[in-house]
């Protein structure tokens, strides 16, 4: 590539062209370079930012790095935000802001380049199909220090980074962080039986157990995608979100729009698992469809059964999931219970960029207990795992 490349900064996702950032790998169905991510996707990001979960007024103000030729091509991008708080990340750096202001910083704001309200790792260094990805991704990781700088603001982190692209950031001088997740991992198991062959005896006992259990009292699981994906449908689930969100958080991320809106665009993406007694849904969870990955977000119910919230959240996620041949589930952030359903620790990675020397040393000897303190307690979390000795290894 001869063309002069620019970096620009754009506020508004609408103002994106889709068909550009279509081409970019991850994002779209059609490239074939990465498996496909529905959280980097046009539909995904256009919606949060038009329903007004991720807005100016929420704390969350467009910031999106546009790596272009002179021509104005879309060969890279990094969704960003400029965020005046540390909300709806999953990545906690709460400590490092109040250390920053009693020391006489200002923390606030920063740029956050993450999938608002989404602890899903996907790519973030997004490339064109068909370029040499190292260089524009490394030419993107510099960009985003010089907007920094540009900005006069504390510092970047990028969250849930994939392990490719990791490497790229540390090599930038950005810090690494990591934390923990829980992932069940599809070893070829033709249905959730065959996978539950591979447990030990009393777990795998004890997993029939509670999957019974949960669907007593006469609840039965409907699996909703597509064209089932209705306006009714979205006003049941988002009660189940509101009341089960707002006790959690205390505030919901997500408006109602929101869900109207990826229901237009982006349906067949969508799996809402959902529970019935009485002719009526108590409870559901909203899933999304990756190229290879069951990415599972959040739940909620308006009645309380025993082992509902697992048999709808994690056993359902795996019957999917081995239904239509899919890698892997991942089922959101924390979450120890996780393991003794199947789901195993898996280490994350976050890249951070603190202009302040001070801080930045500080942070960067954290870190580095920290990574230290993940990775003995993944060990230990392995050594615990529900299935026989010898059948799976840990997955990092």
């Amino acid at each position: 590539m001869t063309d002069e490349l620019s970096i620009r900064v754009e506020r508004s996702f609408t103002a994106i062209s889709p068909e550009s950032w279509s081409r970019l790998s991850g994002a779209s169905k059609t490239c074939p370079t990465l498996a496909y991510n529905p959280f980097v996707s046009h539909a995904f990001l256009s919606s949060l930012e038009e329903s007004g979960s991720a807005s100016a007024e929420t704390g969350w103000l467009g910031h999106h790095l546009l790596l272009e030729t002179e021509r104005g091509e879309l060969i890279g991008a990094l969704p960003g935000y400029l965020k005046s708080h540390s909300q709806g990340e999953y990545v906690f750096d709460h400590g490092w802001a109040d250390a920053f202001e009693r020391a006489g910083g200002r923390y606030y704001p920063k740029l956050q380049c993450s999938i608002p309200f989404t602890p899903a790792t996907g790519p973030r260094l997004l490339v064109a199909e068909g370029l040499q990805r190292l260089p524009i991704q490394s030419a993107i990781a510099e960009s985003l220090k010089e907007v920094v700088r540009r900005l006069g603001i504390s510092s970047a982190h990028i969250t849930f980074v994939p392990d490719e692209e990791i490497g790229v950031f540390e090599m930038d001088g950005y810090l690494h962080r990591t934390d923990q997740q829980f992932h069940f991992i599809n070893d070829g198991y033709a249905n959730h039986e065959e996978f539950l062959e591979t447990l030990a005896s009393r777990k795998r006992k004890a997993l029939r157990k509670e999957r019974r259990a949960a669907l007593e009292n006469g609840i039965s699981i409907d699996w909703l995608t597509g064209h089932d994906l209705t306006e009714r449908i979205w006003d049941q689930f988002f009660k189940f979100y509101m009341d089960t969100g707002g006790r959690k958080w205390g505030r919901p991320y997500l408006t109602r729009k929101f869900y109207s809106l990826i229901g237009e665009r982006m349906a067949d993406d969508i799996l809402l698992v959902m529970a019935k007694r009485d002719g009526r849904y108590i409870a559901g969870a909203i899933n999304f469809i990756g190229g290879d990955t069951l990415y599972g977000r959040h739940w909620g119910c308006v009645e309380d059964h025993p082992f509902l919230h697992f048999e709808v959240c994690y056993h359902q996620a795996i019957d999917f999931a081995l239904s239509k041949g899919l890698k892997r589930v991942e089922a959101g952030a924390q979450g120890e219970h996780k393991l003794a359903r199947g789901y195993l620790p898996v280490t994350t990675h976050s890249a951070h960029y603190v202009a302040h020397a001070g801080l930045r040393r500080a942070i960067g000897d954290y870190l580095a207990r920290e990574r230290a303190d993940v990775e003995q307690m993944s060990e230990v979390l392995s050594e615990h795992s529900p299935f026989r000795k010898g059948e799976r290894q840990q997955e990092d």
